[in-house]
């Protein structure tokens, strides 16, 4: 029986460490092909107008930034598993810049979601364009949040990451304790706050939706806007219920939980990064169309006759 139980163990590990292994690697190959999609589909002509629907550029900066996502810690967990190393402690120059990226990518992509947030309240709430919701403004609230989180994880670049003695890679720094201090702050700029602001904002949306399905006469300005409005609400949800756990284990149970457990949690938050493409197809009407619009006009082309072709026919 101790025999059994052993074996079934091993095999129950084993599975595990092979889902924590594989998995991130798949989610890279399909977050990178899906997110790219997105991007390229928000530069469709039917999207191209941002003076009129300024989000796009919020949810265009978010497809590159959840590609983004998944070159760090999530690449890291396939390579230590099958290969037995990883980017962050390959050399000291890769180990600053993937330091810097997990933690830069994380809170940029929150805080767009925030934005986001906030611009299909105002859009929904006010009658005319406030300053958030102007296009060129758009764009300088954008680099205002990729600047300000460059400059708070600008220490990787300085003060972390050295040789030791023995020639590895140490990834934290001389000068002051990095772990779990940063995954402390991280999980304050990457959850806790975008948590609370997303609630606020995204409560208004709602109730302006339920107010604007119960009104019999309404603004066509807001009409446009509640398609778009209910599939960012479901994915900023989403951002939420997805990436908190993750956070959370690492900055306080990193030493007692499992590497599997850890990892898992990890798989559940960058597979939310993954999921804009299939989300935007199921919920919002115009992004669905553009992608069939984007395969049958392919399919069309190839089965049509060339126009000499069809000239020929016609004069036999």
């Amino acid at each position: 029986m101790s025999n059994t139980t052993s074996n079934t163990s091993t095999s129950v590990d084993s599975e595990g460490d092979m889902f924590v292994t594989y998995y991130p690697l798949t989610l890279v190959i399909v977050g990178t092909l899906l997110n790219s999609c997105t991007f390229a589909i928000f530069w469709r002509p039917t999207f191209r107008d941002t003076s009129k629907r300024p989000t796009i550029h919020y949810m265009r900066t978010i497809a590159i930034f959840d590609i983004l996502m998944l070159y760090g810690w999530n690449l890291d967990h396939y390579l230590s598993g099958a290969h037995g190393y990883t980017l962050q402690a390959y050399t000291v120059p890769s180990c600053k810049f993937f330091s810097f990226l997990n933690y830069f990518a994380a809170q940029v992509s929150a805080w767009l979601r925030v934005f986001v947030c906030l611009d299909r309240y105002l859009s929904l709430s006010r009658l005319h364009k406030t300053w958030f919701s102007q296009s060129k403004n758009v764009l300088i609230i954008i680099a205002g949040i990729i600047v300000v989180f460059t400059i708070i994880n600008f220490p990787f670049f300085l003060f972390v990451c050295y040789y030791n003695a023995d020639g590895t890679v140490n990834t934290d720094s001389h000068l002051y304790e990095v772990y779990p201090t940063w995954d402390f702050m991280n999980l304050g700029l990457y959850n806790c706050a975008p948590f609370i602001l997303m609630v606020i904002f995204n409560s208004g949306v709602i109730y302006h939706l339920i107010r604007l399905r119960q009104t019999s006469t309404v603004q066509n300005s807001k009409i446009q806007h509640r398609s778009i409005s209910i599939t960012l609400v479901i994915t900023t949800f989403l951002f939420l219920i997805m990436t908190i756990p993750g956070t959370v284990a690492y900055a306080f149970f990193s030493t007692t939980a499992s590497v599997v457990a850890l990892h898992a949690f990890d798989a559940i938050l960058y597979t939310y990064h993954i999921l804009s493409f299939p989300i935007y197809m199921i919920t919002f009407t115009e992004f669905r169309r553009e992608v069939i619009g984007v395969i049958t006009c392919n399919k069309w082309r190839n089965t049509q006759p060339t126009s000499g072709a069809t000239k020929s026919t016609a004069a036999k």
